[in-house]
């Protein structure tokens, strides 16, 4: 074999030149463009190509991807726009009227608009519902780049008078026209807080603040310019090396060179923490660390100039494309070690069981969600798009979504089989502290500390409502009709609002500190909320009065919950590190629950309701008898590693439904799955499957009489010149 290097795949060769390629949102599938007019889709399990399409009868083809995946868009010289469809290869639309080269072909976020740019100095705007062109937008000359808002309301556009414009999506109507420069921008973007970022045909790059109207020069820049992810920096590539700079200080905080070998392309990954670029003079592919600079890999095998570099959406494999007419494709890794790990790289912040407790959905503060089989451990996907710490994951009534929310001020559905984006939810401003389904599954509900609550539909993406409070919206709780929605507030306040017309129906006023824990009661009839201010109240929903009082807790309180009779409230405490039982009737406490050495997280009522779990941040877990209050079993953090467990604590737990089995989650980003095993009058716990870190080393070696190769592997061993079978 001819060099083969560790963390390459099969490469991809044609007779014709490569034009342009794309991964799909999700990394599910590839396309490929020629300069034969030819559309090319693979699939990125197995690399087969799936179809082959003559996409124009004119050859300058750009594509983009819907934002589910299931279509592709595309513009040539031949004045066209197609839309095809992903799984078959048939063409779906062909928009017509455009006068010359259409350059640019772009989806909006909701994807329900395709814009094109084309060199008869127009934009225009079709609906690929219909086809129609409901819009034409022109002004200002020729039109050099344009960009999406992230909400999709808007585009932005540049053009040879060297300004701005920002139409409306739906009508075309201008919005604003940024002006303040003297050279025309040659491209732009907009940042996730809606600011348009832009560099022109000087190489100065700055920030327009949409609302206020004001430009901010950041950086000088002689060569292209490529956003972060995050949208916290970008690179400039330069003949003898590679910016980055801030965005916020305008500083150039790195710079990215080899002994004065010149870069061609560059582009960050998905996670924003990695940079692969390509050599112009020694067809070299690398991948750099952003935080410290340094040089991971160097990867080789290109016969001439490497023209693009893109990384795939997870983040895990990267594509190369060069005037030798092949497209390599490698996996990120380093030659002398590969890490070969399920867990997360941070800390675990939220766990979901499916409705179904089939599959579980794990959030971590590395920005992805992994879906993992409860049975057997196995990660089916791991979720990227997020750019923040994500926050919290749940699953919808009907088992087939996900929501997940983050600290990058986004909310997003996702498909819980294949793993897909289905829609990324832009509107909120400030951190988002909870999301929700409805009882139906048709609606969204997000709270955030921008004081709002917003509804979202999930047959269109729209946001269908904008509740406006006074302060910072901690949880939101639907009526179990799902026809109402609760939010409570860090000042004390909670508010009930009607889905339908989101009108504020009632306001509760009473708590002196923020509500942490907020529940409906079984029938709806009732509500609950637990404050700061160490109490627990009882609200009629229909007069707004409040019933009870619970005083008791010496500490805030962060827990509500209903029994499922409806007849008790469990209430706990995390400072006090107690639990509470309450009797609805006479609003008498019925067992204080002691014995957590460490501040209590969350609590849950087993189906019958005669049984409750407490467990801590620390992984304390305890299981209760609801009528005597004697603890049944315990599941103590520093005796885990004699159950198969690390000498890490537990940041994260959650029960069955029978409390017959758990997850926990640690620090360092591992899942365990544990059962609880009643013997006579005992429990016994036992962990049934564990993720942990391992690490495979291969160094100068030589392998031979392989067997179990996979069809991928196999097929890159023959490209390289492997014999026999």
């Amino acid at each position: 074999m001819n060099d083969v290097q560790f963390g390459e795949l099969p490469y991809l060769k044609y007779e014709h030149g490569v034009e342009s390629c794309l991964y799909s949102p999700d990394g599910s599938t590839f396309a490929v463009v020629l300069s034969d007019n030819t559309i090319n889709m693979y699939t990125t399990s197995n690399w087969e190509r799936t179809w082959i399409s003559c996409a124009h009868s004119i050859g300058g083809t750009s594509i983009a991807y819907s934002p589910n995946g299931d279509r592709i868009v595309s513009g040539s010289w031949d004045c066209t726009v197609r839309v095809w469809d992903v799984a078959t290869g048939d063409c779906l639309f062909i928009f017509i009227g455009h006068t010359n080269w259409v350059r640019r072909v772009a989806y909006s976020p909701q994807g329900n608009v395709v814009a094109s740019r084309s060199d008869d100095i127009t934009i225009r705007l079709w609906d690929v519902r219909t086809g129609d062109c409901h819009s034409t937008l022109s002004g200002g000359g020729y039109t050099n780049d344009m960009a999406f808002s992230p909400s999709g309301d808007n585009i932005a556009f540049s053009s040879d008078d060297c300004r701005v414009r920002v139409r409306d999506v739906l009508s075309g109507e201008c919005q604003s026209i940024l002006i303040g420069y003297t050279w025309p921008f040659s491209s732009i973007t907009y940042s996730v807080q809606g600011d348009i970022i832009c560099q022109d045909g000087g190489g100065a790059v700055g920030v327009w603040e949409v609302e206020a109207g004001a430009y901010r020069h950041v950086a000088e820049s002689d060569g292209t310019f490529v956003f972060s992810p995050k949208r916290n920096q970008f690179a400039t590539l330069h003949k003898n090396g590679i910016e980055l700079w801030d965005i916020a200080t305008g500083e150039c905080i790195r710079r990215l060179s080899i002994d004065d070998k010149g870069f061609s392309s560059v582009a960050y990954s998905p996670q924003g923490d990695q940079i692969v670029t390509s050599g112009s003079h020694d067809m070299a592919v690398r991948l750099w660390d952003v935080e410290t600079g340094e040089c991971r890999q160097t990867m080789t095998g290109h016969a001439s100039s490497v023209s693009k570099v893109l990384f795939s959406p997870k983040g895990d494999c990267f594509a190369s494309v060069s005037y030798d007419r092949m497209v390599r494709l490698w996996n990120v890794g380093s030659r002398a070690s590969q890490k070969i790990s399920n867990r997360h790289s941070g800390g675990v912040t939220g766990l979901s069981y499916s409705p179904k407790w089939n599959q579980i959905a794990s959030s971590s503060s590395d920005s992805t969600i992994r879906l993992w089989d409860v049975e057997t451990g196995f990660c089916s996907h791991t979720l990227f798009g997020h750019t923040g710490e994500v926050w919290k994951i749940l699953y919808s009534p009907q088992e087939d979504q996900l929501v997940s929310c983050s600290s990058d001020t986004t909310v997003r559905l996702w498909d819980a089989e294949g793993g897909a984006s289905r829609y990324i939810f832009i509107g909120h401003t400030s951190n988002i502290n909870d999301a929700v389904f409805s009882p139906q599954g048709n609606q969204v509900a997000s709270a955030s500390d921008d004081n709002t609550v917003r509804l979202w539909n999930l047959e269109t993406g729209e946001c269908q409502h904008v509740l406006t409070g006074e302060a910072a919206m901690w949880v939101i709780r639907y009526s179990p009709q799902g026809n109402q929605i609760a939010s409570s507030s860090s000042n004390g306040t909670m508010n009930l609002w009607d889905v339908e017309t989101g009108a504020c129906q009632q306001t509760y006023s009473g708590h002196t500190g923020g509500i942490r824990g907020m529940e409906y009661s079984p029938d709806g009839s009732q509500l609950a909320s637990a404050s700061e201010d160490m109490t627990v109240r009882l609200w009629d929903v229909k007069t707004g009065m409040c019933s009870h009082i619970f005083i008791g807790h010496q500490a805030e309180v962060i827990r509500v919950v209903y029994s499922p009779r409806g007849d008790q409230v469990a209430t706990a405490s995390r400072y006090d590190k107690t639990v509470r039982l309450w009797d609805l009737e006479s609003g008498e406490c019925r067992h204080t629950l002691v014995g957590h050495k460490n501040e209590i997280s969350t609590i849950a009522y087993s189906p019958r309701g005669d049984l409750i779990v407490s467990w801590s941040d620390y992984g304390e877990a305890r299981l209760w008898d609801v009528e005597t209050g004697d603890c049944r079993w315990t599941l103590d953090y520093d005796k885990s590693a004699n159950l198969g467990g690390s000498n890490l604590s537990y940041n994260f737990m959650w029960m069955s439904p029978e409390l017959d089995s758990f997850i926990t989650a640690d620090y360092a980003g591992s899942v365990r799955a544990w059962e609880v095993v009643e013997e006579g009058n005992r429990y016994r716990i036992r962990m049934r499957w564990g993720l942990t870190n391992s690490q495979l080393v291969l160094e100068e070696t030589c392998v031979q009489d392989v067997q179990g190769l996979s069809d991928l592997n196999r097929r890159l061993l023959k490209q390289r010149g492997a014999t026999g079978e």
